[in-house]
């Protein structure tokens, strides 16, 4: 059987990552809200899918107010895919 990655076995990059799986991008502040996070914790594990390349985070201005959204990459949603299916492996899941 295949590892499963590391990067995505904590629960909030995992959530994380699910969320985008279906959304493609999303606001900064509603990942905060559907994971129910705090802002440091988020960030932290943001800045590490970030890193490994799973994420873009893109911070502009909307209408004066800051606005940081979070966008999952090519190589993230092959991570993510890839992940699901050695969890799956393990499980003895079709």
């Amino acid at each position: 059987m295949n590892p499963l990655d590391p990067l995505l076995t904590t629960p909030l990059r995992l959530g994380a990552m699910s969320l985008l799986i279906r959304l493609k991008a999303t606001s900064f502040v509603y990942l905060k809200e559907e994971l129910n996070a705090t802002q440091e914790n988020l960030s932290v594990q943001l800045y590490k899918l970030r890193d490994a390349k799973y994420i873009k985070i893109e911070k502009r201005f909307d209408v004066n107010h800051p606005l940081t959204e979070i966008k999952i990459t090519t190589k993230g949603i092959q991570a993510f895919e890839e992940h699901v299916k050695n969890l799956k492996d393990y499980l003895h899941l079709p």
